[in-house]
């Protein structure tokens, strides 16, 4: 008898089981002139009188879309795979590329060439933050070496006729060896000039120790009323010798954090150069030493009566050995004001120089500390 489309290509052979149960076999589909062959999921049931019914139903299409979806997440696979391998090839040299622009750098700065920097794209991405702070590090390191150039050849230039006259002086002592009033007066003044050499040399240890942190951490709770009445009462006896009225106006309780032998010495710093510039026409004039808080910020101020600095002159003072026309007369080794602005950066304060009308302000500002609560 003939099969009808769609019927099995064969009849269940010998080991089909004759049980109920699901099988799977080859139906034949006419298609294009000539029958093809697709697979087929049925069911077997057993009837009576040995009599089996096959039911089922041609599964080419499922078939066909679970081939398609396996090739389609093969190539996907493949061209994921492919895409990595592209991007992560393209990152990897994008970042050696970066990384080489940071050595090449580094090998230049080293070579000495402290002005180059390592170049930014503008990404805000952790190389461009990287290169900031490195570019950072070296405009620090560029000024410390400037700065270090600019003090050896200041001291160079500011010793050479110090030096050269305390040689002066020990020649002369050896000179008049018999005139024993002359040869001490040869040694007392080479021993001064000596002493002025040393007393430079304090002063650039100190700013050194400064700018740089090289201070073990001595930082302290200080009460800046206290701290500045106990400087200007070491000083008072001399302002009265040459005829200042030295003031005190204080508000109590501003509390800084900070180093109490630095800010000694910047306060005295200060104290010095209006007992020597703050004189007034007639002669002495007053000092007054302030401290108030404004804004949060612990506010130390030094005021005199003298001539003052020309505004236009105000930042120079601060640089190593500059001293102004009137006053290299008078003793002095340039640094004072250094040392206050070195002083005053490492307490993360600033210094500011303004007209007293007459004279000359130097107001210091502090970060203030709470008081703790009792």
């Amino acid at each position: 008898m003939p099969r009808s489309p769609g019927s099995p290509s064969s009849t269940p052979s010998a080991g089909t089981p004759t049980a109920s149960g699901s099988l799977s076999f080859q139906i034949e589909v006419p298609g294009k002139g000539r029958e093809e062959s697709h697979p087929a999921r049925g069911k077997l049931f057993a009837i009576p009188d040995g009599y089996r019914l096959l039911v089922g139903r041609d599964i080419s299409d499922a078939a066909a879309f679970r081939d398609r979806v396996k090739t389609t997440l093969v190539w996907s696979g493949l061209l994921a795979l492919a895409l990595g391998l592209v991007g992560g090839t393209v990152m990897s040299r994008n970042m050696l590329r970066r990384v080489e622009e940071v050595n090449r750098t580094a090998e230049r700065v080293i070579a000495g060439n402290l002005s180059d920097r390592v170049p930014r794209l503008g990404t805000a991405d952790e190389f461009d933050q990287l290169a900031a702070n490195l570019n950072s590090m070296l405009d620090q390191i560029e000024r410390l070496m400037a700065g270090m150039r600019e003090v050896t050849d200041n001291v160079a230039h500011d010793l050479k006729t110090p030096l050269a006259r305390l040689r002066a002086r020990l020649e002369l002592a050896l000179l008049a060896p018999a005139d024993r009033a002359a040869q001490s007066e040869a040694i007392r003044t080479a021993i001064e000039e000596a002493d002025r050499m040393l007393a430079t040399f304090n002063a650039l240890l100190s700013i050194a120790e400064a700018e740089s942190g090289a201070r073990a951490d001595t930082a302290e709770s200080l009460d800046l009323a206290e701290l500045a009445g106990a400087v200007a009462e070491l000083y008072e006896p001399v302002a009265e010798e040459k005829g200042f009225a030295m003031r005190l106006e204080d508000v109590p309780g501003v509390v800084i954090r900070g180093d109490r032998h630095l800010l000694s010495q910047a306060l005295a710093n200060l104290l010095d150069n209006a007992l020597k510039y703050g004189a007034s026409l007639a002669g002495g004039g007053e000092i007054v030493v302030a401290v108030s808080r404004e804004n949060g910020r612990a506010v130390l101020e030094v005021r005199d009566r003298g001539p003052g600095i020309p505004e236009r002159e105000r930042e120079a003072v601060f640089d190593r050995f500059v001293r102004l026309e009137p006053s290299r007369s008078t003793p002095g080794n340039g640094l004072g004001l250094s040392l206050v602005r070195a002083v005053a950066h490492r307490h993360n304060g600033t210094v500011i120089l303004a007209d007293n009308r007459p004279g000359l302000k130097v107001r210091l500002e502090f970060p203030e500390i709470p008081e703790p609560a009792e």
